[in-house]
């Protein structure tokens, strides 16, 4: 019976999946939408936390979770990258709440993903936005995370694919850029699997902050929760490829500045032990 179940269910996502990609592409024009993330990226360590070329395979695990983050040549995708998946995101949301068809295949102009995500809007920030999506497409993901109650061993990129639709007359500046989310980000997205960010995320400058930001805001949300983790554990979660040593010595002065949007962190060097908690919220010790 429980197999039966399954089964349906498992089919039951398919036809809605199916129901939205039948729309040949979702044009994103929103300017004032709240920032969403999914819940699945946050967990897992996906993205580079350096904007320095990294080009060597990850394995990650976490209880029952493998994931496998190959980089292509180009160099792994970084959290900095990720901002467009969360442009995307934020706007497919947006249009599901509003009751509006969506699609995977999202259309969308280089000046809103850029101002959205508190970008400049220079010449050189078009030209990062085009390497960011190589790289996301390049960054392939091999897991069985389940998304929309459906695990499944796959491997994807982080996007399908990518493409200028249009350019500024006279120059090869892209002015509209069409984006295929892969099929396992989207279904997380339609099965509304998301989490909204505070927007000041994207003036963090500092890979690690924002980092620690999407753990905080995924395991002690909105509650009056605090949660903890050993240094150790945070290390590997992070994604963070330094020494163990340098990263102490990192969450020592993030936890002095406290800077983060929404969320407080304290280091307990007897336990060496982190807790996380909402600011306005006080951490024992």
């Amino acid at each position: 019976m429980d197999k039966l179940i399954q089964k349906l269910e498992t089919r039951g996502k398919r036809a809605i999946q199916a129901k939205y990609d039948q729309l040949d592409f979702f044009v994103a024009d929103t300017l004032d939408v709240s920032p969403k993330n999914d819940r699945h990226s946050m967990e897992h360590p996906f993205f580079s936390l350096s904007k320095k070329k990294y080009t060597q395979v990850r394995v990650y695990k976490n209880n029952d979770t493998t994931v496998t983050i190959t980089p292509s040549v180009i160099g792994l995708a970084t959290i900095w990258d990720k901002d467009i998946l969360l442009y995307c995101a934020s706007q497919i949301m947006d249009a599901l709440n509003r009751g509006l068809e969506v699609s995977r295949t999202v259309q969308a102009y280089s000046y809103s993903i850029l101002t959205c995500t508190s970008r400049g809007t220079g010449g050189n920030s078009y030209d990062q936005l085009i390497a960011a999506l190589g790289r996301l497409e390049g960054t392939r993901i091999k897991t069985d995370i389940q998304t929309a109650k459906m695990r499944e061993t796959e491997g994807f990129g982080l996007i399908d694919s990518w493409r200028v639709v249009e350019k500024q007359s006279g120059t090869d500046r892209a002015v509209k850029i069409e984006i295929t989310l892969s099929k396992w980000y989207f279904r997380a997205l339609v099965s509304r699997e998301v989490l909204t960010f505070n927007r000041e995320y994207f003036k963090l400058t500092s890979g690690l902050d924002r980092r620690l930001y999407e753990l905080a805001r995924k395991h002690c949300g909105h509650q009056k929760n605090i949660w903890q983790i050993s240094l150790e554990k945070l290390h590997i979660k992070s994604g963070s490829t330094g020494l163990l040593k340098a990263f102490r010595n990192q969450i020592k002065k993030i936890s002095e500045k406290n800077t983060l949007p929404d969320y407080a962190i304290r280091y307990d060097l007897e336990t060496d032990k982190v807790y996380f908690t909402q600011h306005f919220l006080k951490i024992p010790g």
